[in-house]
């Protein structure tokens, strides 16, 4: 697979693997097709599985080698890591304050963001969307730090991010499909407005490429960022999603942990 990536240049490999990521959310949002609704227990435990990759890949894929990459670069690794990280986090609560969505299973009184007229379909798609922003921008500065020849930074590493995010993106795009079907969408829009959700991570992913690899010097912040986007969205949207039901929270949890451990031997079987 290394092979394959190694005949284009950094922002294009960024491009075809959130394309890829895009597409597994579309897969996810196919289910409409297949079936009129996923058991409450099944959701939750694919939205844990989501939660565990996600805090694997922000460790393994992103803040370590962007801690080893600041050393590398003559910064103070945990400075560095700290303002990159909470920066992410930071960014991530603003654009949640500001950005009106919905999260599946909720009424409309809960929505979150600045209060609109928009339709409770635009508004689930944005919950999704919302954090498909950190994931494809991670993969982009993932693939864009290869470019920078640091011993931290492999192709392997950025293509098991990749991997990683595809498999948590296919319960985003179910998550999204399944509640618009369940309030009498057709099956057809259903799907289009799911897989919509993902469609912002080739865009995420191009730009962030591009722009670590003008802009070497910050590379560790936006490896670190990257990392504190992702676990704002676990700890404030999948973990609490998918522990709803007190009656699944120890199976869900046990889905987190396979999640975590799948990620990890991605990346380090990869990387």
């Amino acid at each position: 697979m290394s092979d394959f990536f190694l005949q284009f240049n950094p922002v294009m490999q960024a491009l075809i693997a959130t394309l890829f990521t895009w597409g597994v959310t579309a897969a996810g949002a196919s289910l409409v097709f297949f079936s009129g609704a996923v058991k409450p227990k099944l959701m939750d435990c694919m939205l844990g599985f989501a939660a565990g990759v996600m805090i694997a890949a922000s460790f393994w894929s992103l803040l370590a080698p962007g801690i080893e990459m600041a050393g590398e670069l003559g910064h103070t690794p945990w400075l560095t890591a700290v303002i990159g990280f909470m920066g992410g986090g930071i960014f991530m609560r603003v654009t949640d304050r500001f950005l009106p969505h919905l999260h599946p299973g909720l009424a409309m009184d809960h929505s979150e963001g600045i209060k609109t007229s928009w339709q409770r379909s635009t508004l689930l798609v944005l919950a999704i969307t919302l954090h498909n922003i950190p994931e494809g921008l991670a993969v982009g500065v993932a693939f864009g730090a290869v470019a920078a020849g640091l011993p931290s930074a492999t192709l392997g590493g950025a293509i098991a991010l990749a991997i990683g995010i595809g498999i948590q993106n296919f319960p985003e795009g179910t998550a999204v499909a399944m509640p618009l079907r369940r309030e009498g969408m057709s099956r057809r829009k259903s799907f289009f407005m799911g897989q919509a959700s993902g469609i912002v991570e080739p865009i995420a992913g191009v730009i962030g490429a591009a722009f670590v690899m003008k802009m070497q010097n910050i590379l560790p912040y936006a490896l670190c960022f990257a990392a504190g986007a992702m676990i704002f969205v676990v700890v404030e949207e999948l973990i609490p999603e998918s522990q709803r039901d007190d009656k699944n929270i120890d199976v869900v949890t046990m889905a987190t942990m396979a999640g975590f451990s799948v990620m990890m031997i991605l990346d380090v079987a990869l990387g």
